[in-house]
């Protein structure tokens, strides 16, 4: 499995191309639908498992000119007009390195690079030809054998403990009994 099978696997999903399509609307800049919309669907896949409930639907975007926090509850607000079904979330990634203590980031893939699992650092989004298009700064590897691994920020030592917790309180492998979590 590799990229060209997840863009059909997003293609082939009703819900999915809704979802995408609905963010597309808002016309952010440097957008896509990311993390465990995506990671979820191909485990579940993977598994031979129907669709996993999200509990939330992470839209992440790149706008250095509007960082306040407000300008994305707009934006969720706008979303769960369009569908309150979908439990929106979104996220400037021109302002989420304060919140993780990084150095700014140049743009929505340099934010889901700094994400804490290399799996979970992925997104779609529409290209202008309404096809699906991946973001994948590490690439796909990861995601498809199943491996969960800390992303090189989250290597380090005062970084790795917020790793740490997050694969023991997701409990993803008490689902997807086929994940290799790694502990490095």
């Amino acid at each position: 499995m590799g990229e060209q099978d997840i863009i059909s696997l997003i293609a082939s999903d009703n819900w999915m191309m809704h979802v995408l399509q609905t963010a597309q609307s808002l016309r952010l800049p440097d957008w896509c639908v990311c993390a465990g919309f995506i990671r979820s669907k191909v485990w579940d896949y993977l598994h031979g498992f129907a669709g996993t409930r999200l509990p939330d639907v992470d839209v992440a975007y790149f706008d250095p000119n509007r960082t306040d926090e407000s300008a994305e509850k707009e934006y969720e607000k706008i979303l769960k007009g369009l569908d309150s079904s979908v439990p929106w979330s979104v996220k400037n990634q021109a302002r989420m390195h304060t919140k993780n203590g990084h150095v700014p980031y140049t743009s929505t893939a340099d934010g889901l690079s700094n994400f804490p699992e290399v799996c979970t650092a992925i997104g779609a989004y529409l290209d202008s030809n309404g096809q699906v298009s991946l973001v994948a700064p590490y690439g796909v590897d990861d995601l498809v054998n199943l491996v969960v691994r800390p992303t090189p920020f989250f290597i380090s030592q005062d970084k790795r403990d917020i790793y740490e917790q997050r694969v023991a309180t997701k409990g993803w492998s008490a689902k997807w009994h086929r994940l290799r979590i790694l502990h490095p």
